[in-house]
């Protein structure tokens, strides 16, 4: 055949495709996700997480420093709490398990790290909520107040990022006012800017506590359909101050993180969630997929999405086992 043109010409030797491949990942664009106990001396294993644990502060240390030596910089903290009442009050407690772990690890790794906390009430409540509940309705406003108290708190324990995942309006702006008011105004906002009402965040919930006693999240979450209500949320969360923004889950939100990419001024993080990392897990387990070739796949085209760093399970295997050198 006569053929001017032969794509395949680029795919011919290891050597040119590497020449011809465009931006891919690096371990400095994940960030590791890690459930925080109290106490000391404590680990427990997630039995729908393979190859997760729970880690009190103490023992976090270690995890966190072998990371950071094989290149994961970033870590997101995620409270598991013993404590839970109506109010989330443990949310506010200076001396909890986070503000305790963002405290060491700060004091350990200094500059060299960057610690995010979630920022949200499920954990805390005992009704699994991420606001405040008037009957069986999660209010607003005064879900609002308690979320800026609890930015406020984690940034004075040294948070690099602040992480507000409920999904309330008005809360990125009303966060952005109270670090300010308390002198933390170079305390960055991670939004969860479209955090969508998925059937992906099982596994998360068995492993934070944080499932709801009643109801579900879809009258604050977003609903899967919608396309145009994220391109709201981005303009909102820009307005009002956000640092970066988010897009949760990941695989079945290619389409929004590559419209964030295009429309975003700042940089476009995506959460590769706790179902999406299980059911690569499950699939290599069953011997229905090769885990390194499936994980870089996954994780390849949440970045040719446009995102320019990943929240995932997977970052610290990745890094250990060195598979992106």
């Amino acid at each position: 055949m006569h053929l001017p043109i032969r794509p395949r010409r680029w795919r011919r030797t290891s050597a040119l495709r590497e020449l011809s491949a465009e931006p891919g990942l690096e371990c400095r664009q994940l960030v590791q996700g890690h459930f925080v106990l109290p106490g000391v001396q404590r680990q427990e294993d997630i039995g729908s997480l393979p190859g997760i644990s729970r880690f009190s502060a103490d023992q976090l240390l270690p995890v966190v420093e072998r990371d950071l030596s094989n290149g994961v910089k970033s870590v997101m903290l995620f409270g598991v709490p013993e404590h839970k009442d109506a109010d989330g009050s443990g949310a506010l407690d200076a001396q909890g398990e986070v503000p305790a772990a963002v405290r060491l690890l700060k004091q350990q790794f200094g500059d060299d790290l960057i610690v995010m906390v979630d920022v949200c009430l499920c954990p805390y409540t005992d009704h699994g909520h991420c606001g405040f509940v008037h009957g069986e309705e999660v209010v607003n406003d005064a879900s609002v107040v308690a979320l800026s108290q609890m930015a406020a708190v984690l940034a004075e324990a040294g948070a690099d990022f602040v992480s507000p995942s409920d999904m309330m309006d008005g809360r990125i702006g009303a966060i952005r006012s109270a670090l300010d008011d308390h002198g933390f105004q170079q305390t960055s906002i991670l939004a969860y800017t479209a955090k969508y009402a998925s059937a992906f965040y099982g596994p998360f919930r068995d492993a934070a506590g944080s499932a709801p006693s009643f109801g579900d999240r879809r009258s604050y979450q977003m609903d899967f359909r919608n396309r145009r209500e994220a391109h709201r949320e981005l303009e909102l969360d820009l307005d009002e101050g956000a640092d970066m923004v988010m897009v949760k889950p990941a695989l079945a939100y290619l389409d929004i993180i590559r419209d964030f990419a295009d429309a975003s001024p700042i940089p476009v993080c995506a959460y590769n969630v706790s179902g999406e990392y299980a059911m690569v897990k499950m699939a290599a387990r069953e011997g229905l997929a090769e885990e390194r070739a499936m994980t870089l796949e996954v994780l390849g085209a949440i970045r040719r999405a446009g995102a320019d760093c990943i929240i995932t399970y997977h970052a610290s295997q990745i890094a250990a086992a060195g598979w992106l050198r």
